[in-house]
């Protein structure tokens, strides 16, 4: 098919739809963005980049300067105390310490990587600059009706801002959210359960600022949550779902949850940006279908609580994008695209769980009392604490690599940000891959490796280094920042896993 516009369409202008448009269009690949709102929405979202998403911004140069959190890890007696709720008899994370995070409103460690502090709309400024730069053209206030999908393309209906149009592409990304029109129009199935809870994220401003104590506080109807300075508020009530989440919110509304978790009778005087939310968990049963995929909240949608949409969708943004870039200009076969359901899918599915997990622990009643206790007596261990924290973060992923051969201790992890010494100065992996290509890094200095990749040389990038803390000879790294092979697995099967990821080489391609 002759595309008109470009050879890839995103439909969604937020941060994954953006981030997305940037990996593709790093390699060369004509990119549209297809955004039905007019400018950025400025109601309350995410508030920082946490867990894993801060490594993907790091390997592509994006947020840097900006305000990271402390990393001063508090003791196990002050992890113990706050468990204990020593500081407020009833609050459950008071943010007594800087390094906490919590899952269900109980305390957690924070990993070695800061937190970045940044509201998600300055990402997505920041996402728009960079997909200029590279060329993606970005389309505010149009808006997706319709598209059909063939062996040659897709064809979609547009209502833009001078009417409607026809823009036809060979492939489509939905990134438009947990209501996704792509996803809907595609017709992939989206199971999953209901919401229980009603609840609101505020920053607003009341009568009486000592109507509560601040902090984070499980009462009898759900959470209440105060932060002072200015005031933010969170609430969340275990009464259902609300009728309708597209309804403008009243102050009146908001003050009635305010009242009856508090047990006050405070007024709201002034809501500058709010936003109602439950939590209803849903999984599309394939991220693929045809040339069609659907990435972030199109695929899966869960609640907030510790922050994972984003950073799961920055995930499958990176997943995916490399590899389409591949299938569009031609050096793979689509089925490197069947990788993505396949690796992505487990990681959501996981995500949801977790959600739910922390939507039961925080439900009101003596039975989850006692769960509470219980399971806060576990996360005084460090072992079982790092480990939900690293669930939490997603730096626990793990990818099936395919041929076992091709295995080394690595394999299917997240690659470390080793420090590489090389003539004229140090440079760290993050660095190396602000470009999206593929990185070989030649730690032993092996002089048969740089020869066996030499055919992929268009496409992957060879150093040659030295590491004091190298774990292995060798490790090739795909653009997601995921090691595809190392040693020690026999040099000779090298070639094998360029081919597998990046296409056959130059020369016979």
């Amino acid at each position: 098919m002759a595309f008109r516009d470009a050879q890839v369409a995103v439909v969604g202008g937020g941060p994954v739809g953006l981030m997305l448009a940037c990996e593709v269009a790093l390699h060369d690949v004509p990119v549209v963005v297809l955004e039905r709102l007019p400018e950025i929405e400025w109601r309350p979202k995410a508030e920082g980049i946490t867990g894993r998403a801060v490594d993907i911004m790091d390997r592509r140069g994006l947020m840097t300067g900006v305000a990271e959190t402390p990393i001063t890890p508090p003791t196990a007696e002050q992890r113990a105390r706050i468990s204990a709720g020593e500081k407020r008899p009833d609050s459950l994370h008071p943010k007594a310490f800087p390094g906490a995070r919590h899952f269900a409103a109980m305390f957690l460690l924070r990993p070695e990587s800061p937190d970045l502090l940044v509201p998600q709309q300055l990402l997505e400024e920041d996402l728009g600059r960079r997909a200029a730069d590279l060329g993606v053209e970005v389309r505010r206030g149009h808006t997706v009706t319709g598209f059909t999908q063939d062996d040659d393309g897709v064809r979609l209906d547009v209502d833009g801002p001078d009417g409607p149009y026809r823009l036809e592409t060979e492939w489509l990304a939905g990134c438009d959210g947990g209501r996704s029109t792509v996803r809907k129009l595609s017709g992939i199935a989206f199971p999953g359960t209901d919401g229980i809870t009603t609840g609101y994220r505020a920053f607003a401003e009341i009568d009486d600022h000592d109507f509560h104590l601040p902090g984070w506080f499980r009462k009898d109807a759900g959470l209440l949550v105060y932060e002072e300075g200015p005031p933010r508020f969170i609430t969340l009530e275990f009464d259902g779902p609300p009728e309708n989440r597209d309804a403008p919110i009243t102050p009146e509304e908001f003050q009635g949850a305010l009242r009856r978790l508090s047990g006050t009778k405070v007024t709201v005087t002034e809501v500058q940006k709010i936003t109602r939310f439950t939590d209803n968990a849903r999984q599309a049963e394939t991220y693929r279908s045809g040339r069609v995929l659907l990435v972030g909240d199109a695929a899966h949608v869960h609640s907030h609580w510790s922050g994972p949409g984003l950073r799961l969708g920055l995930g499958d943004a990176v997943n995916v994008g490399w590899k389409l870039a591949a299938v569009a200009r031609g050096r793979c076969g689509e089925d490197l695209l069947d990788t993505y359901t396949s690796e992505r899918h487990p990681i959501g599915a996981q995500t949801l769980e977790i959600q739910r997990a922390s939507i039961a622990l925080m439900r009101p009643g003596p039975h989850v009392d006692a769960l509470r206790r219980v399971f806060t007596e576990l996360l005084l261990r460090d072992e079982a604490n790092r480990q939900l924290t690293a669930l939490v973060d997603d730096l626990h992923i793990g990818y099936d690599m395919g041929d076992p051969s091709l295995t080394g201790p690595l394999v299917g992890r997240y690659s470390p940000d080793l420090l590489l010494r090389r003539p004229g100065g140090t440079v760290r992996v993050a660095e190396l891959q602000r470009t999206g290509r593929p990185l070989l890094l030649d730690l032993a200095a092996g002089p048969g490796l740089r020869a066996l990749a030499e055919p992929w040389s268009d496409r992957v990038d060879v150093v040659t280094a030295e590491c004091d803390d190298a774990p292995a000879d060798a490790l090739l790294i795909r653009p997601d920042g995921f090691v595809a092979w190392s040693t020690p697995a026999d040099p000779a099967s090298l070639p094998d896993a360029l081919t597998r990821w990046f296409g056959p080489p130059a020369r016979t391609a």
